[in-house]
């Protein structure tokens, strides 16, 4: 007995949890079955429970029919203590929960309930009709007659009925459930184990060779799969042998080709290594190589005592132009930026981007009258043009730093710092500006 509970706790458990296939198709099919069955059981128990719940209105409205006369009586008479005795009857009744009489005037004569305001039902339901006495042939309205029951007399009716209906539901099942569980071990769930488990030994020895043979394999889809697998096994086996055919061959080839990738690789480093030094939206140089070029070419000119000018660069604005254009654009307007001044440079100028939307530029060769005249051209040709792009139509300027280099300058981060300061300096005094 107890290793029945065990193994049962344990089939619950991977049915709540499934680790393979076989467990998880268990779980849906067997799921859906219980939802639907849930759903089944609830609506008879809904059905049942609105046919009784009929049936109740209907005794009362009997029940009315039979106490109205006395009831009409009793306030003809006003006599209280029969009338009392009357209502008290009614509410013993099983299908009665309450009582209420009023007069003519509609006011509350007598009002009784079977329970208390902290034990009521969740729902309740009337019936009400009118109290008349007949005198010389003429009705006198004498005030309306309301009974009442509930969803607790309903349901201590078809609580019996349905709880047989859920007992056979739970028996049938537990029953399918585990005629489910055998079913699937059967013929799903072992045979995928053994398919797996000989595929596995295949996998770990290596050997293609070595064929599927499935323990009572019927005509079905595993079998199919099991003549699937032996073929694809076949196959391999053939690709091997074929394999080993073709690998001198290949040897031979490889190292010719290998020899020829060199050199192509050898080639392509060079590119790399030039890709490596510039930056891929505009071209130019990125920071480090350009400071770094631009470091040479500083210590060159301080040897030859020939002057270099350094030229810092920052377009206006330009988080306005992202924010208003989009990026896309921005990175328009910076390769816009880059290819316009390239035109205003000689091939030993030096031009880099050092981030974002800031540019600078070394000028060998170049004092700072030279330097400025470069700059103010520069900036003169950004302020005119006009770019058009998906339809839009942009404008920008650009504020520009400019300083030489003297013959106490050996660093070209000196240089920076300075035309920074005059970048600035531009910014400030408005934009669109070249200071020296």
């Amino acid at each position: 007995m107890c290793h029945f509970l065990g193994r049962g706790n344990l089939v619950f458990a991977r049915f709540l949890r499934p680790k393979n296939l076989s467990q998880k198709l268990m779980r849906i099919i067997f799921s859906i079955y219980f939802g639907v069955a849930c759903l089944i059981t609830g609506m008879q128990f809904l059905t049942e429970y609105l046919k009784t719940q009929d049936s109740i209105i209907n005794e009362l409205k009997q029940l009315e029919d039979t106490v109205r006369g006395p009831i009409a009586t009793s306030l003809w008479q006003y006599n209280q203590n029969q009338l009392d005795a009357l209502v008290v009857g009614l509410v013993k009744m099983p299908v009665i929960e309450g009582v209420d009489i009023l007069d003519k005037y509609a006011k509350n004569m007598l009002s009784k309930r079977s329970y208390t305001p902290a034990t009521a039902p969740l729902s309740v339901f009337d019936t009400k009709s009118d109290l008349y006495w007949s005198l010389n042939e003429e009705e006198i309205f004498l005030g309306s007659l309301t009974l009442y029951s509930s969803s607790q007399v309903v349901l201590d009716r078809v609580l019996f009925g349905f709880s047989l209906i859920a007992i056979t539901a739970i028996i049938k099942l537990s029953f399918l459930f585990w005629l489910f569980v055998w079913a699937v071990d059967r013929y799903l769930a072992i045979p995928l184990k053994e398919l797996m488990s000989q595929v596995d030994e295949v996998q770990l020895k290596q050997n293609v060779n070595k064929r599927i043979h499935l323990s009572n394999i019927e005509n079905n889809e595993l079998g199919q799969l099991q003549n699937h697998i032996n073929n694809m096994l076949s196959v391999m086996e053939r690709d091997r042998e074929r394999l080993l055919e073709d690998e001198q061959a290949k040897r031979n080839w490889l190292e010719n080709a290998v020899a020829k990738r060199t050199k192509e690789l050898q080639i392509l480093n060079k590119k790399l290594e030039n890709l490596a030094r510039r930056d891929s939206l505009t071209g130019t140089l990125n920071r480090g190589s350009f400071f770094e070029t631009a470091q040479h070419l500083l210590v060159l000119s301080q040897r030859q005592t020939s002057p270099a000018s350094f030229i810092l660069m920052d377009l206006d604005h330009f988080k306005v132009i992202n924010d208003t254009y989009g990026h896309f654009i921005g990175d328009k307007v910076l390769i816009h930026f880059a290819q316009t001044i390239y035109d205003f440079l000689r091939n030993s100028d030096l031009i880099g981007r050092l981030g974002g939307e800031e540019f600078a530029i070394f000028l060998p060769d170049t004092g700072i009258d030279g330097a400025f005249q470069l700059a103010d051209k520069m900036r003169t040709a950004i302020s005119n043009s006009t770019l058009e792009i998906d339809g839009k139509t942009v404008n920008y300027t650009v504020s520009l730093g400019v300083e030489s280099s003297g013959p106490e300058d050996h660093s070209i981060d000196e240089l920076f710092k300075r035309a920074d300061t005059k970048l600035y300096g531009a910014k400030n005094k408005g934009r669109d500006r070249v200071e020296k």
